[in-house]
């Protein structure tokens, strides 16, 4: 079994129903607050969360799901670092990304993060290998593309924050 990442496996599990209703307590979609209650939240699944008016228990898998990550590495992804280019012709926008990862063995990728009717964000991850692996650190060139029509703002959450690319 691969071992469950936070940003993957873990989070999406949590929907905003969950989150509305501990957000007296922590937060479902931070890591830190997740980490920092995971017992708590383990107990609660296996017994009463989320309730019957709020979508009802989870299934088992998602709750083994849960335990295998809490019990593990508790693995999360990185942000990572790159240099990024916005290049526009008449179809296609492309975000690039190009870098070297941190260390061997690394995969990383452009996503969506988030979007409104005016700008759009895209997170750069990098995730670490589940052990390490010899070797040096790769270069790599990223790309994430979508239609020209589109001309909303573009940011970029990084390492580094979140800044505007164009």
């Amino acid at each position: 079994m691969r071992t469950p990442v936070f940003e993957l496996h873990i989070r999406p599990m949590f929907r905003a129903t969950d989150k509305a209703h501990m957000g007296f307590a922590f937060d479902l979609w931070d890591y830190d607050d997740v980490v920092a209650n995971a017992d708590d939240i383990l107990a609660r699944l296996q017994e009463d969360m989320p309730p019957p008016a709020t979508g009802g228990l989870w299934p088992q898998e998602w709750v083994t799901l849960f335990q295998v990550w809490k019990d593990g590495a508790r693995k999360r992804l990185d942000l990572g670092t790159a240099a990024f280019a916005l290049q526009q012709d008449s179809t296609t926008t492309a975000i690039t990304a190009t870098g070297t990862f941190p260390a061997a063995g690394f995969e990383g990728w452009l996503q969506l993060e988030s979007e409104t009717e005016t700008s759009k964000t895209y997170v750069l991850y990098f995730e670490a290998p589940d052990t390490p692996v010899g070797g040096l650190p790769q270069s790599f060139s990223l790309e994430e593309s979508y239609p020209s029509t589109d001309t909303r703002s573009v940011f970029i959450h990084s390492s580094a924050g979140t800044q505007p690319l164009n």
